[in-house]
């Protein structure tokens, strides 16, 4: 029962009874009942709308919560302190903008900024972090032109700046959005993103119709042009629904790189500069390298520090950056942190287990290992290979150490895939032999040869039961030179991969062809005359076949791909503003 109909029956009601758990008030934002609103509003004073809930919550704050915006509206226009009334939650700091952007409510968001005069505190910060987080970087380019000293201030508690939450959304840019092949296609294919944001809302007809009583041809003409344009794009979200998604994606990330620029670009600060340093290191860690080069073409003598990090934290996007150097690459392999380690040093290690897991199974997390080892190897001097560090340990000396438990997983993993593959090659061989053996239709008593040679059909048998023999009998030698390798640091970079690869594509092939020659077999014995008796069989071989596919197929792709593919280092030289 509402509270109007209580007032009716007892004229004494007060609907503040009990405001420990939240008022009328409080109850009528919550569900929406802008009626309500409006009324208690009108009834309440300045201190009974400023009362809380026993969450430390005004009406406003729960307005925010639930983006409730035109309740906000209301409430506002009615008492504008209620935007600065903190919260009793958190230390008391938080205000009811803080609550509308922690809720994702972007609506409610823009019209609180639009009624703050003054931002230029630590409460702002905290602001510009959380709207950084929930990923509204147009509002944080907007609160940036309104406030520019936000750029330089850090929040007291946290003690973050903005540019430092920026550098640990790595979905935020293109390098940690991975668009796949399709969604590029869907973004080069439909337009740019800023088209489709400059049409606007969906023209009216009316205006189509009245316009050239009111405007010149060429706005008549413009409007018809945006109308056709919107009933394009309608028709493409009909038939790709995952365009608005990807474009809106994109856009995204477009925003947060105007919003890096904004916030690195600020020179002949100390303070500001530090910033750039800590959040240049913190995009190293995680590999943005859209932070990295950023911040580096403002300030050219950091480009050492993102070098030795990125190494260490197997960050390989922010890696290739040095790439761009030309010549002056050389200058930082030398370095050394106070521990007397070198890059390659660093890079012995072993990789966090965040990165380390990015690989499936330990085999090929050592192998990944070892291409980073090799890579930074080749990148250092010839002495700097051998050199020791304080504690007089080489680079090689701290690689051994720090793989010893993934070299035996390693090796415990490939011995078990082996031994698995091994059984499954084995009874190929042995069905396929048995096959050739006791050919189809039997044979000649007289001459000994088989009864349907002559036939196009055992033919097909013949080589595919033979194919099938010598391929089978090659993955099975294959995964035997696997179980009995010595399983050396060195091997797991090529030797045992190639192996794999060749035994898990031969064996691939057998399965194959032993499915073909049981589909010409059959034919031979019973499907001259019953044709459906082949296309039932072959659609019943396939199934064998396209389980491997499925199945063990995305293993020999990953092996092929990290052992011969073109790899995570991208070795392009240009010249690059921090040369």
């Amino acid at each position: 029962m509402c509270n109007e109909k209580i007032e009716e029956e007892d004229p004494e009601f007060d609907d503040l009874q009990g405001w420990k758990y939240g008022t009328d008030l409080h109850l009528a934002v919550d569900k929406g009942d802008l009626e309500r609103v409006k009324l208690r509003v009108q009834k309440y004073s300045d201190r009974e709308l400023k009362l809380k809930d026993m969450h430390g919550n005004s009406a406003l704050h729960i307005a925010a919560l639930t983006g409730n915006t035109a309740a906000a509206k209301i409430l506002v226009h009615r008492l504008p302190a209620l935007l600065n009334q903190p919260t009793s939650r958190d230390g008391g700091r938080r205000l009811p903008i803080h609550d509308a952007v922690r809720s994702s409510h972007k609506e409610t968001l823009e019209f609180f900024i639009k009624h703050t005069d003054d931002f230029n505190s630590s409460n702002g910060v905290l602001l510009l972090c959380d709207v950084i987080d929930a990923g509204f970087y147009d509002i944080a380019l907007s609160l940036i032109k309104k406030w520019p000293d936000l750029v330089r201030m850090r929040h007291d508690e946290s003690d973050m700046s903005a540019l430092e939450r920026l550098s640990r959304r790595e979905l935020a840019f293109e390098s940690g959005a991975r668009f796949n092949f399709w969604e590029r296609l869907i973004i080069y294919s439909f337009g740019d993103v800023q088209l489709e944001k400059e049409i606007g809302p969906r023209p009216q007809t009316s205006d189509i119709e009245a316009a050239p009583d009111r405007v010149e041809w060429r706005q008549w003409y413009k409007i018809l042009v945006q109308k056709l344009q919107y009933n394009l794009f309608a028709a493409i979200d009909k038939l790709v629904p995952q365009r608005r998604r990807i474009l809106a994606k994109k856009m995204m990330c477009i925003q947060a790189f105007g919003l890096l620029t904004t916030l690195c670009y600020n020179k002949g600060n100390e303070e500001h500069k530090a910033i750039c340093n800590s959040a240049m290191m913190m995009a190293a860690r995680i590999g943005i390298p859209e932070v990295v080069e950023t911040i580096a073409e403002e300030f050219p003598d950091t480009v050492y520090k993102f070098f030795q990090i990125s190494a260490e934290n197997r960050s390989e996007k922010v890696f290739n950056i040095i790439y761009e150097t030309r010549d002056q690459k050389h200058r930082y392999s030398d370095l050394r942190d106070s521990s007397g380690n070198t890059v390659l040093h660093l890079v012995a290690k072993l990789a966090p287990p965040h990165k380390l897991n990015l690989v499936s199974g330990a085999a090929l997390q050592m192998q990944r290992e070892l291409q980073w080892f090799k890579e930074v190897e080749n990148f250092v001097h010839l002495y700097a290979r051998e050199e020791e560090n304080y504690d007089g340990k080489t680079p090689k000396m701290i690689f051994t150490e720090e793989h010893k438990r993934l070299k035996e997983e390693g090796e415990k993993w490939m011995k078990d895939t082996a031994n698995s593959y091994i059984i499954v090659a084995a009874l190929i061989v042995t069905v396929v032999f048995a096959a050739a053996i006791t050919v189809p239709g039997g044979n000649d008593s007289n001459s000994g040869y088989p009864m349907l040679i002559k036939k196009e059909a055992f033919i097909v048998f013949a080589i595919s039961d033979v194919g099938s023999l010598f391929t089978s009998i090659t993955s099975l030698l294959m995964f035997l030179s696997i179980m009995t390798s010595r399983y050396a640091e060195e091997d797991f970079l090529y030797a045992l991969p190639k192996r794999l690869c060749i035994g898990l594509f031969t064996l691939f092939l057998s399965i194959i062809l032993l499915m073909v020659a049981f589909c010409a077999s059959t034919y031979v014995v019973l499907g001259r005359e019953r044709k459906w008796v082949l296309i039932l069989v072959v659609a019943l071989a396939a199934l064998p076949v396209a389980s491997f596919v499925f199945l063990q197929f995305p293993l020999l792709w990953t092996v092929v791909s990290s052992t011969y593919g073109r790899g995570i280092f991208d070795k392009k030289i240009r010249d690059s503003p921090f040369y």
